[in-house]
């Protein structure tokens, strides 16, 4: 174990195998009304990487219509949650994680062209007004 994290209730737990250290801001509509925030900031790991602990049948999706995105949140306390948003990538609520996430700093922040008017950017995370190619 590398990492660990869990949901604000603890009935969803997982961990990470691997180091970490880049996080991912994302600033798109999407983001911003799955949260309520100003977007989402994650850790993405491969799969490979990423295992449950404990309560996957407390984990509800929801798919987007006519979109490749999924949200997934615990039924009980309603965090977000990690989601596979591709077929080989875990995106990871960044403030879920507990225990080994000490190193964690903004990597890069996307789709910033979307953003809301009132969120400012105070770090030194690289900008993209969308998503960078990889």
């Amino acid at each position: 174990m590398v990492a660990q994290g869990q949901c604000n209730c603890g009935a969803v737990a997982f961990e990470i195998s691997t180091a970490i250290s880049d996080v991912h801001v994302c600033h798109c509509s999407i983001c911003r009304r799955y949260t309520g925030s100003n977007g989402i900031a994650v850790v993405v790991v491969g799969n490979n990487a990423f295992r449950w602990l404990r309560g996957e049948s407390d984990i509800a999706r929801w798919q987007k219509p006519d979109a490749d995105w999924e949200a997934s949140f615990c039924r009980v306390c309603g965090s977000a949650l990690p989601g596979q948003n591709d077929a080989a990538r875990m995106f990871i609520p960044a403030g879920l994680i507990s225990q080994g996430g000490e190193g964690l700093k903004v990597a890069q922040h996307i789709w910033v062209g979307s953003k809301a008017g009132w969120d400012v950017i105070g770090d030194d995370g690289q900008q993209h007004q969308e998503t960078p190619a990889r």
